[in-house]
């Protein structure tokens, strides 16, 4: 049954959970929110929307880049090299972005009568973003349900799961990875040295799955 809704970014865990549920979901939600990425993450999240037949649509949130401070909405340069648990990696912090767009997808879900949120947040977020921990999804899945008539939860299936976990199940499902985007700098390739284009390498490499991702280095 077709009862729920997912935030759909276009990257790699995203859009595993996407094909994972693709039989509970009738909505996929995205948010262009000024980050260097977003135009090359939302041409993924609406190709594979289109391509399982699930209705997507985009939320601007043209408000964030003007009033919350991060490197992921000021440019390439301004992208730290390294990897996550690196303390520069900070930067890449959008304050309370999940938070935000949490919200929003909770009270889209209402209006269309869909009982849950998806994200695919997981564990390798832990280690630098508050709002992808589970105490956060805990929190704000009470939340939702608290402050909604039927009760729309919020679900994160992959919290517990490593990047290499998602990658395999992606494998299992038939994901064609060159179709989705995690490079936060944004540019044609990705650019193989920040957080999540390293985080991307690895988990390939401890799938032991062929990476077929374009880099820079």
């Amino acid at each position: 049954m077709k009862d729920s809704a997912i935030i759909v970014s276009g990257g790699m865990d995203s859009i595993t959970l996407l094909y994972d549920k693709q039989e509970e979901i009738a909505l996929g939600i995205s948010f262009n929110y000024g980050s260097n990425h977003n135009k090359k993450e939302l041409a993924f999240a609406k190709l594979h929307c289109e391509r399982l037949g699930i209705k997507h649509i985009v939320i601007d949130l043209d408000f964030m880049p003007r009033y919350l401070k991060s490197s992921l909405m000021e440019g390439a340069d301004a992208i730290p090299d390294g990897n996550y648990d690196d303390d520069n990696m900070k930067s890449t912090v959008v304050p309370f972005r999940n938070g935000i767009m949490l919200s929003i997808a909770v009270g889209i879900a209402e209006s269309h009568r869909l009982k849950r949120v998806y994200i695919a947040n997981h564990g390798g977020d832990h280690a630098i973003y508050p709002d992808c921990r589970p105490e956060f999804i805990t929190a704000i899945d009470a939340a939702a349900k608290a402050g909604t008539y039927i009760h729309v939860g919020v679900e994160a299936p992959y919290t517990h799961w490593r990047k290499e976990d998602i990658a395999l199940r992606g494998h299992q499902l038939g994901i064609n990875y060159a179709e989705t985007w995690s490079c936060y700098k944004g540019g044609e390739k990705h650019c193989g040295t920040c957080g999540t284009c390293r985080e991307r390498k690895e988990a390939f490499r401890l799938a032991h799955l062929q990476d077929p991702t374009e880099y820079e280095q």
